[in-house]
């Protein structure tokens, strides 16, 4: 796969885990990036970090779920990058909550993050990538729980099944402007919030057909396959990264 060079990237949500390993990967790969997270201090060390691994990289905070905030960050890219390429929604919360019981402010802020953020990060990249000509990339971070049910994830699976349907409205818009637009959908993914659960590892390995759950390893992989001169005729697509899951179904109970 070819490099990154002389691409500027923005991800969401990049302090730790999958979105912080496309950061790296495309940092990496030649790429300056802006790498974002709620958390200033943790946006601040994974930038350091990849910055240390020879990558260019900038940190910003920023809570994606207010629209001056996402289009803030597509400002802090071009004023320090001078433009941007790749857009990156990697942001979300996940929220456990039974249906019968779930609280509407709960709710609001899901949808805030992961929806409203991603929709007006992803409208705020394009207008740029329109002014500046030659195209773009756009990705959206959804998950298997868009297309199978879980327990207690009835809302945030609801989230991830219209990220996708967002991918495949937005060609329409977009496909002018030669910007594509797709979505990955991980599986279970072993990251620091998972990592140091032994019971949630044990049940996911026993469920999933390839024996093992999905690393931010595996995941920014297939991102980066996306984001890349590859994919160019790729858009509108979910790319589900589940080591097999989906095709059999059933969960840990509360993975």
């Amino acid at each position: 796969m070819a490099g990154f060079a002389g691409r500027v990237a923005v991800v969401t949500g990049a302090g730790s885990g999958i979105g912080e390993e496309i950061a790296r990967r495309l940092a990496v790969g030649g790429a300056r990036v802006l790498l974002n997270d709620a958390d200033a201090r943790l946006a601040g060390e994974a930038a350091a970090a990849i910055r240390a691994a020879g990558g260019e990289c900038r940190a910003a905070g920023g809570d994606v779920s207010e629209v001056a905030a996402v289009r803030g960050l597509v400002d802090e890219a071009v004023g320090a990058f001078g433009r941007i390429d790749l857009a990156v929604a990697n942001a979300g919360l996940t929220e456990y909550g039974a249906f019968l019981d779930y609280d509407p402010a709960r709710f609001d802020r899901l949808l805030g993050v992961n929806l409203r953020g991603s929709y007006f990060f992803a409208q705020a990249a394009a207008r740029r990538m329109r002014e500046q000509g030659g195209g773009g990339r756009i990705l959206l971070l959804s998950s298997v729980t868009g297309h199978l049910g879980i327990e207690q994830l009835s809302a945030y699976g609801m989230t991830k099944a219209a990220l996708e349907m967002m991918a495949r409205a937005l060609v329409v818009d977009l496909s002018p402007h030669r910007i594509t637009i797709n979505a990955v959908a991980p599986g279970a993914t072993v990251t620091p919030r998972t990592a140091g659960d032994p019971a949630w590892t044990e049940g996911w390995t026993r469920a999933t057909p390839l024996g093992r759950p999905a690393t931010a390893a595996d995941v920014a992989a297939a991102a980066l396959f996306l984001l890349s001169d590859e994919a160019g005729h790729v858009t509108g697509q979910t790319l589900v990264v589940d080591g097999g899951w989906t095709a059999v179904g059933g969960a840990p109970e509360r993975a």
